[in-house]
Parts: C-alpha cells; sequence; structure tokens
C-alpha cells in the first residue's frame, strides 16, 4: 500500500495556507499597538507560508483515495509545521533567545499544554501575548478541523484524517458527511469561545484580555497575560465564568450537537459525562473539606472557590491557576495528582487518558472480579447501553499502558537533567497530559525555564505526542508505516 504523496502535498500546502492567513491576525494585532517587531516577525512567516500553500496546492493529487497511513502523515506533518512555523515569531521578534524556549513556546501552545518558558509574560509585546493563546485556540479544535472542513471542494473525504486526530477510543461522526460534522464542531467552539468573551467583558476585563482568556479557556490551554494568571484579577465572577467554560470545554462536544437534536436528557444520560462531573464533585468535597478544617482558608466557601477552581482546571488540562496549590498539604495535592492522569472527555479539547477510558477500565476490573465468581459468565463490556468490541476494549489497555510507559521513561530522563523526582514525575505527567503546571520546579508559580535546551525539545515532543493521543504520533516513526508492501 504506497502512500499518497501528491494528495499528502495538496492538503499540507491547503493547511500551510491556512495557518499562514490565521498568523495576520496576531500580525495585525501588532499593527493596532505598533509593534515593529511583531509586524516584522509575523509578516516574514505569515506571507511566505501562504504563497508556498497556494503553489503546494495546485500539484495534482493522485487518483487513488486516502488511506490511513496517508492520515497519519498528514495530522503528523501539520502539527509538526504548525509547531515550528509557529515557533519563529517568538525568536524573530527577540523574545525568545534560542531554538528550544520558542520550540517548546509554540509546542505547549498549539497543544494546548500551556507550560512557558518566560518568566515574565506581562513586558511581552500584545501581539505575542495573542498568538501564545491563539495557537490555545487553533491546537484545540481548530486548524485541523478548519482543513477537514474544506477536503470536500478539493475532492478528499477527510475521514481518515479525523480519524488519526481523534482524542478517545472511538471515533463517530454527527451526520453522514465528515466534513459537515467538522463544520458543526467548529460552529459549537466558535460559539462557546465567542460566549465566553462576552460574559468576561461584562466582568470588567478589557476586550484583549477578555478574548485571549476565553481562547485559553476553551482551547483548555491556560496560557495568561499575567504571571499570576487568573489570581491577577481577584474576581470571583471572573473565576467563575472561567470555571464553568473549561468544564464545557472538557465535555464531548457531541453532546451539545446531540443535546440541540435530541434534548438535554439524552445529554446527561451519557455515562462518560456523569463520570466526568462526579469526579469533580467528589474531589472538590474533599479537598475544601480538609481545606477548611486544617485551617488553610478561612471559611468552606473561600475553601471550595479554591479548590472548585483548580480542580476543573486541572482535570480539563487547562492549567489556569487562581492559587498557588503547591503550598498545599499532600492530601489536596495527591488527589490533584490523579486528576493529571484522568483529563477531560473524549472528543473535548482537554487533554490526558480521557474520562471513557478510565470508565473501559473500571468495567475491565468490575468484570474480572465477576469472573473470578463465576468462571462461566460471559460479561461484556458496554457504555450507554452499546457493547464496545474486544478490539475497543484491547485498544483502551494498551494505549494506558504505552501512556503510563512514557510517563515513566520520560521522568527518568527528565532526572538526568539533574531534577528532583517530584519536579522529574509531575513535568513528565503534565506534559503528555497537556496540563502544563505541575509540583516543585515547575509549580503554578514557576515555569519550564529550569530545563536544558536537549530536554526542552524532548518536553515539547512529548506534549505534541500527548495531543495526538501518542500512537498517531509515534506511528510515523514506526519502520512498517514506510513499507509499501503492508
Amino acid at each position: 500500500m504506497y502512500l499518497n504523496f501528491r494528495g499528502v502535498i495538496k492538503v499540507t500546502g491547503v493547511f500551510y495556507v491556512v495557518l499562514g492567513i490565521v498568523m495576520l491576525l496576531p500580525f495585525l494585532v501588532g499593527i493596532i499597538y505598533g509593534e515593529k517587531e511583531s509586524i516584522y516577525a509575523f509578516s516574514l512567516v505569515a506571507f511566505p507560508l501562504i504563497i508556498s500553500g497556494l503553489l503546494l496546492s495546485k500539484i495534482k493529487p493522485s487518483p487513488v483515495p486516502f488511506k490511513n497511513r496517508d492520515g497519519f502523515l498528514i495530522v503528523c506533518i501539520a502539527w509538526l509545521s504548525a509547531t515550528l512555523f509557529g515557533s519563529l515569531p517568538f525568536l524573530i521578534s527577540g523574545c525568545c533567545d534560542n531554538f528550544p524556549d520558542a520550540y517548546l513556546e509554540a509546542c505547549s501552545g498549539f497543544s494546548t499544554t500551556g507550560a512557558t518558558i518566560f518568566n515574565d509574560v506581562e513586558v511581552l509585546p500584545k501581539a505575542i501575548l495573542f498568538w501564545r493563546c491563539f495557537t490555545h485556540f487553533l491546537g484545540g479544535l481548530g486548524i485541523l478541523y478548519m482543513v477537514i472542513a474544506l477536503l470536500p471542494a478539493l475532492g478528499f473525504d477527510g475521514q481518515t484524517i479525523a480519524r488519526s486526530e481523534l482524542t478517545g477510543p472511538t471515533f463517530s461522526k454527527l451526520v453522514p458527511k465528515t466534513s459537515t460534522t467538522s463544520r458543526l464542531l467548529f460552529s459549537i467552539y466558535i460559539s462557546l469561545t465567542v460566549l465566553e468573551t462576552i460574559l468576561l467583558l461584562l466582568g470588567g476585563l478589557s476586550f484583549f484580555d477578555a478574548i485571549t482568556h476565553a481562547f485559553s479557556t476553551m482551547g483548555t490551554g491556560g496560557m495568561s497575560n499575567y504571571n499570576d494568571s487568573v489570581a491577577h484579577f481577584d474576581s470571583i465572577y471572573v473565576e467563575v465564568v472561567i470555571t464553568v467554560f473549561m468544564l464545557l470545554a472538557g465535555i464531548n462536544f457531541n453532546l451539545y450537537y446531540i443535546a440541540a437534536v435530541r434534548g438535554p436528557k439524552e445529554f446527561f444520560m451519557d455515562l462518560e459525562l456523569r463520570t466526568y462531573l462526579g469526579i469533580i464533585a467528589i474531589i472538590t468535597v474533599l479537598v475544601s473539606v480538609y481545606n477548611a478544617a486544617t485551617g488553610m482558608y478561612g471559611s468552606l466557601p473561600e475553601a471550595i472557590r479554591y479548590a472548585l477552581f483548580n480542580i476543573v482546571s486541572l482535570l480539563t488540562t487547562t492549567g489556569f491557576c487562581n492559587t498557588n496549590y503547591d503550598l498545599w498539604d499532600a492530601f489536596p495535592l495527591a488527589l490533584f495528582f490523579l486528576l493529571y492522569f484522568i483529563g477531560g472527555c473524549a472528543s473535548s479539547t482537554g487533554g490526558g487518558i480521557k474520562v471513557s477510558r478510565i470508565v473501559v477500565v473500571a468495567k475491565l476490573i468490575k468484570r474480572g472480579v465477576r469472573v473470578r465468581l463465576h468462571p462461566n459468565a460471559v460479561i461484556k463490556i458496554n457504555m450507554n447501553d452499546k457493547v464496545l468490541s474486544t478490539d475497543t476494549v484491547e485498544s483502551v489497555t494498551g494505549f494506558i499502558f504505552t501512556y503510563l510507559s512514557l510517563i515513566f521513561v520520560s521522568t527518568i530522563l527528565i532526572a538526568a537533567d539533574g531534577h528532583d523526582f517530584t519536579t522529574s514525575l509531575s513535568t513528565a505527567c503534565a506534559s503528555i497530559g497537556n496540563v502544563g503546571p505541575g509540583f516543585n520546579g515547575v509549580g503554578p508559580a514557576m515555569n519550564y525555564s529550569i530545563f536544558s535546551g536537549p530536554v526542552k525539545i524532548f518536553l515539547s515532543l512529548l506534549m505534541l505526542a500527548g495531543r495526538l493521543e501518542i500512537y498517531t504520533f509515534l506511528t510515523i516513526f514506526s519502520r512498517r508505516f514506510w513499507n509499501p508492501n503492508r
């Protein structure tokens, strides 16, 4: 099975055009604020991208239809290109002194991780601040879905690409055409972003702060224009708005369409959603009561305020902070550590293992116990009254094993750079889970500037692997992938 190189190049060209066009937005921000370095940096990247993309898109594709390996290759090229070209404005503008710093910042943005190498983000140009948050929006559910929506006009089916970029155990279409599904999801994504921006404006934020924080929230990225993150605003209203939209961003976007078509009852019947909300409720109660009882905060409402915000932020892998929770006792931090693994729901902008996979594993454990008691029983694994195939269950367990193995190996490599165990482990979990802040050296009040250049590049690739759910990223490094006879 040969790769459809002509088709891959043509779609990559379309992607370059779209990427170049969206980079004109921070270019315009630079013009508005009179930032010559930013204008020069974004123009030097955006216009060549658009021109080269237009040239590549003129290539006549092969009549051979796209296969799975073509989808894998397109997705990987798209993400590697986006992060590479996205890092250039940081370098050209002088905001970053070296490539590892710029590349980590771009990867952190597009992968919606939210980690940063900047010690003081408040001194950065407005165009760069806008670009950092806008990459979250693009990486969350943006730029590749835009390309998939355009593919039918080029004579391609976007389903193979969508499968390669899915976030969860299975891929499902809302409507028969993949491109139409992409447009529906993208419209929901934009609508929620616009709504949050309006609500933040009503909370007293400037338009610039409102839209950039909406980008970071809906993309579950967590980059802010301020060193103190959301704590800078010291506003319960702002925290409530961002908490609600972080929670919404962590929900399977397909459910919003289902709720609109079939009603809210179908929305709340989803097992993954109920588990997701249950995890937030249980851990919020435990942390709030503990922090109030131990005197961390003066009252239970205050303890709930800080617990709920950071729990939703970590579970959805957003990474916003309204306090330095690294100063809390071991018990709440141990519960927080669990959140690094769980992540948001399937087909959301959140990272992590995903709640749906956690549910499948819990059902597997339950089945194992029942089989011990009733050896002859035939017990199926199901979700939402649908029996999961053996292949799906095996893929879930294989994914989790690969995920944990990668964390184990990454922790060792980071520790070899001279960092303590807690910093190394939490950095590995936060990077592959696209969370951002960890503990100790990479806690909420710290950043990723402490790492050496090679480790920064490694962490950048780890963020991308986490965003692409590992398998898609690892597939292109397999010899079998490039073997035309397979």
